[in-house]
């Protein structure tokens, strides 16, 4: 504002007149119910006046609670409700995480940071906001101290629900509390990677016998994904010199999540005479595999009759990259099935004689790109190239944006006689 309009401004004239306690009493009454306001008025007051440690403590933690009072409403709105708009879940998203950027970088006080902590907890019990994630690392942040750890947990804790309980077990090994560790581990012992949870626990203290024997009893009872259990004993196998029961683990890890990379990579660990023994069991079990996966251990292997099997099995997706494992395979196998592949580019083409929007049109014509090349350059019948995209071209004389697309980027379209 210019200086003259501010010294006409009603006003300012009233403000100059008034005594520091009626100010005081003004600005208090605004920020009442205006956190906004009062966060507005701390930042202002600490970049102008100088203010002792204590102060400064004292108004990074009334900006965080003014910060949290902006966004309760909107969270509250969204516990409620299970979720809400993408704006609602972005905006308060975005003020929890400057919250906890403010508790990281500041030495914001200890009441302030307790009080959030009791604000956040009721929405962590209920976690029905869909900012679970957000709301745990806010609750995270608010601790400074050992005791600060401790007492988090104790609230989590007390919760008595999954969820919380197991942040809770985690933060007791952090702070190094075994007994409540153990506690709360041993009450939940179901998956697989709840006994990984409490093998690494062993391990890291230095009780090898009890991890391995935790982790044998995980394989027998544990529910859930093996991976982690398996890596474990593989590990300590291998350290052990028991190469049978290593290469038993990571057999059963390969079988477990056969692709592409894990085969290579068991290939890789074997000598000629294991992979012998070896590949025959791994061949049996590639029809579990995913279809892309078998698709691209079949090319791998130079298996080109059963890779064609399953592309042939497979359709053209609509979202297909010529980067992709599905496009590279049906290319190098252009030149010993080209009926077959010309096949399958024609299901790529869908219906030629809909409308459609123009990425579609383009997506099209990359396809038929794909057509024409094996017409004319793999099979070398180009009579019938022309005969097929000339009735193709006529029945889409109609579509200025289909012409197009196929005229830029396939050869002679615009040459072609229509059918």
């Amino acid at each position: 504002m210019e200086k003259n309009k501010i010294e006409l401004d009603p006003l300012i004239e009233l403000l100059q007149t008034a005594k520091p306690e009626l100010l005081i009493n003004l600005i208090v009454e605004l920020t009442l119910l205006r956190p906004d306001v009062r966060r507005e008025c701390f930042d202002y007051l600490k970049k102008h006046i100088t203010l002792t440690t204590a102060q400064k403590s004292r108004s990074e933690g009334e900006i965080v609670l003014a910060l949290w009072g902006e966004l309760y409403s909107d969270l509250e709105e969204l516990d409620e409700r299970g979720g809400g708009d993408y704006d609602t879940e972005d905006d308060v998203a975005e003020r929890l995480q400057e919250i906890r950027r403010i508790l990281k970088k500041s030495a914001v006080d200890e009441e302030a940071r307790l009080e959030l902590l009791d604000e956040v907890l009721p929405f962590i019990e209920s976690g029905n906001g869909g900012m679970d994630d957000l709301l745990y690392d806010l609750a995270y942040a608010t601790c400074c101290s050992g005791d600060d750890w401790r007492n988090l947990a104790f609230e989590l804790e007390a919760l008595n629900k999954d969820w919380p309980t197991d942040h809770a077990r985690r933060i007791y090994r952090k702070l190094g509390d075994r007994a409540k560790y153990l506690e709360l581990r041993q009450k939940k012992l179901k998956y697989a990677a709840d006994y990984h949870d409490l093998v690494t626990f062993y391990w890291d203290e230095g009780s090898r016998k009890e991890a391995l024997a935790i982790a044998e009893e995980g394989m027998k009872r544990g529910e859930g994904r093996m991976d982690q259990l398996r890596t474990f004993l593989s590990d300590r196998a291998l350290e052990d010199g028991n190469r049978e029961q290593y290469l038993a683990f990571q057999f059963a890890q390969v079988s477990d999540q056969l692709t592409l990379e894990t085969y290579n990579t068991f290939k890789t660990i074997c000598t000629p005479e294991e992979w012998a023994f070896f590949e025959p069991k791994i061949v049996e079990r590639l029809d579990t595999s995913w279809l892309l996966e078998r698709l691209k251990i079949r090319m791998e292997r130079e298996e080109y009759e059963e890779a064609l099997a399953i592309l042939l099995k497979g359709k053209y997706s609509s979202d297909a990259s010529d980067s992709g494992a599905e496009l590279q395979a049906a290319k190098q196998l252009e030149q010993r099935f080209p009926e077959q592949i010309l096949t399958y580019y024609l299901s790529g083409l869908g219906n030629l004689n809909s409308n459609a929007q123009r990425k579609e049109y383009t997506r099209q014509a990359g396809v038929m790109v794909k057509v024409r090349s094996m017409l004319v350059d793999v099979i070398k019948d180009e009579a019938r190239w022309n005969s097929f995209a000339g009735k193709v071209k006529g029945d889409n004389l109609r579509k200025p944006a289909f012409q197009e697309e196929f005229g830029r980027v396939i050869a002679g379209w615009e040459e072609l006689v229509v059918v």
